[in-house]
């Protein structure tokens, strides 16, 4: 009688074990993805009086909605920026700037809930002739990849100029 109830429960416990656990499992797709589009052409080369620039790498990222294949999030382009003193002068980089550009030149604004950040911060001196690089991370309106309405990218390098000269004096003093 022992081993009756024994095996009873055995073969209970198998049953609930094989029939209770199912191997079928749905799984969701994700529902954001993340797409890369590269800029056209993606290496861009500008000469001013005191700098030259060069981007290359230039790609638009951002997450878009599977199912309503919208934008979710503030776009932003991303690459790799070189930057050359061209001048005389050591040059004190603050900050590089970017405006993002339509076909008539008009710029393409930013909507409201979307994140801003077209200032790449740099702060760097740069000797004459010395060339700096980094990678540049900033933000891209959606407008300016939605609708292909992004024409030019317009960059402004603030700067403060100075020879950033330095001046030593020696002054006379001991501890009695």
């Amino acid at each position: 009688m022992h081993y009756t109830k024994f095996f009873t429960v055995l073969g209970l416990s198998l049953a609930v074990g094989f029939l209770g656990c199912s191997t079928d499992k749905k799984v969701e797709a994700p529902k954001q993805e993340r797409v890369e589009k590269n800029l056209v052409p993606p290496k861009a080369e500008l000469k001013g009086p005191n700098f030259a620039v060069e981007l290359t790498d230039l790609k638009a990222v951002m997450i878009i909605d599977t199912a309503s294949k919208e934008i979710t999030e503030t776009p932003n382009l991303r690459g790799r920026i070189k930057i050359t003193n061209k001048s005389k002068d050591v040059l004190d980089i603050q900050g590089i700037t970017l405006e993002y550009l339509d076909g008539a030149g008009k710029p393409i604004a930013f909507t409201a809930e979307e994140k801003i950040a077209t200032v790449y911060p740099f702060w760097k001196a740069i000797k004459p002739e010395e060339i700096t690089e980094g990678s540049l991370d900033v933000t891209i309106p959606r407008m300016a990849i939605k609708g292909k309405a992004l024409a030019k990218i317009e960059i402004n390098l603030v700067y403060v100029p100075s020879p950033l000269k330095r001046e030593t004096m020696t002054l006379s003093e001991k501890i009695e």
